[in-house]
């Protein structure tokens, strides 16, 4: 197995000779500076773990890798607008540097390029990938529309908020496998199980993303802390602390999350504090636990030797015991 240094460097070299030189620079620029920004490169390394895991070429896989990866930010800079969020990965927002129109464009023309770099993919695979990217990327939208829906509706379920973030954030990790894992030529099942196991990962690191909203540091969090709170987005923690909470704190909670005039320093700190009161961070590490638990169960299903399956894991391992 290739280590993971090597393929996020594999990552970055494709990326880095991507030419978004381009005029009108309008529309490019963003783009550019946007894949500068950096981050984890989750989704293009899982497709290249994957890949190697199942004993395909991952030069086969690094296009598609890119295009993987290009998708997930051009949902950003759309994500960025609709949640009115100033900071991504420490830097000023594209719709904020520039401005929403251009953001909504130069995502248009990234979303554009990632079917561009999926277009090499070899002829025979080629009509199922693009079917397994495009339903992920419908599904990414599904995701988004009942993430803001559920910010105008006094009652969300549990069940429906994991759905929410499985549509929103687990579907694509999940699918990178499986394009990786199809590349590879691996054995349907084992196709399957790789998706399991990158959808258990993904909803974990969104219920970690969650935790670091409200109790991550700023600085190491890449963007700013707090910003579900003031979004009035119905996160897990938001509906286990409802479902704990005694009267009076459901009293707080529903005053905190409708009343416009409380500052949002105030607004977080109130909230903030009946997280801990009701120690519902204990609840969102059992959840991931579980989660955690199921994805290791369908990687011990996969039909590679165990020493295959090495580096993967410990990628996935060091996605949820971050800091940032």
């Amino acid at each position: 197995m290739l280590p993971y240094n090597l393929l996020l460097a594999k990552v970055e070299e494709a990326i880095s000779q991507l030419d978004f030189n381009l005029a009108p620079h309008e529309l490019y620029d963003p783009i550019s500076y946007t894949l500068a920004l950096g981050g984890k490169r989750v989704r293009p390394v899982f497709t290249l773990l994957a890949c190697d895991m199942m004993g395909g070429k991952i030069e086969e896989a690094l296009q598609p890798a890119i295009a993987c990866e290009i998708f997930h930010n051009f949902t950003l800079l759309h994500d960025d607008i609709m949640d009115n969020a100033p900071i991504r990965r420490g830097k000023e927002t594209v719709f904020r540097k520039w401005n929403s129109n251009i953001a909504i464009l130069s995502g248009d023309a990234m979303f554009a390029t990632a079917y561009r770099l999926l277009s090499g993919i070899e002829p025979d695979l080629l009509p199922s990938i693009l079917t397994i990217f495009s339903n992920t990327a419908i599904q990414v939208c599904e995701g988004q529309q009942y993430d803001m829906n559920f910010e105008l509706v006094n009652t969300v379920s549990i069940p429906d908020y994991l759905n929410m973030i499985r549509l929103k954030t687990a579907v694509l990790p999940a699918a990178c496998l499986q394009i990786g894992a199809m590349i590879a030529k691996a054995k349907m099942p084992d196709v399957e199980y790789i998706y399991q196991f990158g959808e258990k990962i993904g909803l974990a690191f969104q219920l970690m993303d969650d935790l670091l909203d409200v109790f991550g540091q700023e600085a190491k969090f890449g963007k700013q802390c707090g910003g579900d709170i003031i979004a009035n987005k119905k996160t897990y923690l938001y509906l286990k602390a409802y479902e704990l909470a005694d009267i009076e704190n459901k009293r707080k909670l529903d005053l905190l999350f409708s009343d416009i005039h409380i500052p949002d320093d105030e607004k977080i700190a109130g909230v903030k504090k009946i997280y801990e009161t009701l120690e519902v961070a204990n609840h969102v590490h059992r959840v991931m636990d579980e989660l955690y638990i199921n994805a290791l169960q369908n990687l011990d299903r996969i039909s590679v030797p165990e020493g295959r399956k090495s580096e993967l894991l410990k990628f996935a391992k060091k996605l949820l015991s971050r800091e940032s």
